[in-house]
């Protein structure tokens, strides 16, 4: 048969045009499978953005969903509170940079439960939710110096680069590091209910509710700190525990945040 004739074929053309928009649907579904979503943001303070695993920059807002594989990153002045799928919540610093490297619950499948982060920089505050409750080994929090696992908790921790905080004047706040001393680089950790465990190569520690704690480099173990060492977390008031305070379909601003941007 002459190819030519194939080619000038309107019904040929059209069944090959169809298995082509097809392979490209389907292309579109599976990817679209891929990026699950892990959880929503349900309080922000300011600008906040995700850049994707496919290298994508996305304008977060309230209502924004948070897919494994994104990378949130807070800017100097922004809290931002993510409740994910499992009714766990991570709250995040100003100036925090988190990945969310996968996130995995479903409740009638157990066994296929994965909670890995990482904080790069910056700060946050976890609460566990149904995973940490029925899946705690499941779970881990990545820092340059350290890996937090968690025994069914509410904890904060915080990484501290070199010279980046100064603990400031707060004469309301009880006894702790002196104003004006600059931290010393490193992860910092304080545990409110539960217990977490803090592990890199030099070794393990485990904390308590009401222990703060301290990793100086990654070829050092973790320590225990008699006393809070100053680093604040004053999210706006309309910030609480387990998503309640602000009106979910507004800012912290008052003003409706429920569209994304995404910047090429």
């Amino acid at each position: 048969m002459n190819p030519k004739a194939v080619s000038r074929n309107p019904i040929a053309t059209r069944s090959m045009l169809a298995s082509a928009m097809l392979w490209l649907m389907l292309m579109s579904i599976s990817l679209h499978a891929f990026a699950q979503v892990a959880g929503t943001v349900t309080q922000v303070s300011g600008p906040m953005m995700a850049k994707k695993a496919d290298g994508k920059v996305k304008i977060l807002s309230v209502k924004s969903e948070v897919e494994s594989g994104d990378t949130l990153i807070t800017e100097k002045n922004t809290y931002a509170l993510v409740k994910f799928i499992d009714d766990s919540e991570i709250t995040l610093k100003p100036a925090t940079t988190f990945v969310v490297e996968k996130f995995t619950y479903q409740a009638d499948q157990p066994d296929a439960d994965q909670a890995s982060f990482n904080l790069v920089k910056g700060g946050l505050r976890s609460l566990s939710g149904l995973l940490g409750k029925r899946s705690k080994e499941k779970f881990s929090l990545k820092t340059p110096v350290a890996t937090i696992g968690i025994r069914g908790t509410f904890f904060t921790a915080e990484y501290v680069g070199a010279g980046s905080y100064t603990v400031p004047r707060s004469p309301s706040s009880p006894a702790v590091t002196p104003a004006g001393t600059t931290l010393a680089p490193g992860l910092y950790t304080s545990v409110t209910t539960g217990q977490i465990a803090v592990s890199n190569p030099a070794g393990t520690l485990t904390f308590a509710a009401g222990q703060f704690g301290y990793t100086s480099s990654f070829t050092m173990p973790p320590i225990l700190v008699p006393t809070n060492p100053g680093l604040p977390f004053k999210p706006p008031a309309s910030f609480s525990i387990n998503g309640a305070g602000a009106s979910p379909s507004t800012t912290a601003s008052g003003k409706s945040g429920n569209v994304d941007c995404e910047v090429r």
